[in-house]
């Protein structure tokens, strides 16, 4: 059996397990490893002194569109970058030579959202000059992240909260889930600074938690203090600095110097 012909047959295997449900992740990732040793055998991509044909082209793309997929899967977003690196490019520089992916719009999607939620904004529009106008306002993939992005610059948080339900697939819940970790945390922040203390129920409300229990938790991870009245305080009396004024602050300065002259003298 050729390289080409074996790594099809893997392939054929590990669509199969991963179309499946339940996936069978172990056994998926058990394939992809297999995939990628014959892959480094067969040149899969080609350069000055081989040439690679269509069909063994095509065949890398779609393993790698199952890879990307896996590694969103696994939540191990180092090899989701790495292979997000790889397939790139085909979707940009062998198009023309073995046509467009069915899947490259939602994975290009995937990756603007991943982008977005880690705040790595200048790549964000980097990625976004690749496209068209057209794709970037029109397309079922790109045009609901391009709105995601608008309302952070737009401080429209409750916007974001409610895009989640309507994500373009299924697989993009889970750079979703970081994004709205991200804008919480954001509020968290302005919560903190704007009030001196602000209720339990009110919080929850501004943040999007459903539940007294799930504002408990976040408000452990941002250490609030809770008062037996129900009210977060955001201001601690007892510790707060005293403010000096100005007058007293001069006379301060005034027996230091004083001081420092009789040492002189």
């Amino acid at each position: 059996m050729s390289g080409c012909a074996c790594i099809e047959t893997i392939y054929k295997e590990l669509k199969t397990d991963f179309n499946k449900k339940p996936q069978n992740l172990k056994k998926c990732g058990q394939s992809l490893d297999k995939i990628k040793i014959a892959l480094t055998k067969l040149a899969f991509l080609p350069t000055k002194d081989v040439k690679s044909s269509k069909s063994e082209m095509v065949l890398a793309r779609d393993v790698l569109e199952i890879a990307v997929e896996y590694s969103v899967a696994t939540r191990d977003i180092p090899a989701f970058e790495r292979y997000m690196s790889q397939l790139k490019c085909y979707y940009y520089d062998y198009k023309k030579v073995i046509g467009e992916s069915k899947n490259m719009f939602k994975l290009l999607g995937l990756n603007l959202l991943f982008l977005l939620s880690v705040n790595r904004v200048s790549e964000f529009h980097t990625e976004l000059e690749l496209l068209s106008a057209d794709i970037i306002h029109t397309n079922e993939y790109i045009g609901p992240i391009l709105a995601l992005e608008q309302y952070i610059m737009e401080g429209r948080y409750n916007k974001i909260f409610q895009a989640k339900s309507s994500a373009p697939s299924e697989i993009y819940n889970y750079f979703m889930d970081i994004l709205l970790s991200t804008v919480r945390d954001e509020i968290g922040a302005c919560i903190e600074k704007a009030y001196d203390k602000i209720s339990m129920l009110e919080a929850a409300k501004r943040l999007n938690l459903k539940t007294s229990e799930e504002m408990e938790t976040y408000g452990k991870k941002r250490n609030w203090l809770l008062d037996a009245d129900g009210f977060y305080n955001f201001v601690d009396k007892s510790t707060k600095a005293k403010e000096i004024l100005p007058s007293v602050e001069l006379a301060e300065q005034a027996i230091f110097y004083a001081r420092e002259l009789e040492m002189i003298v």
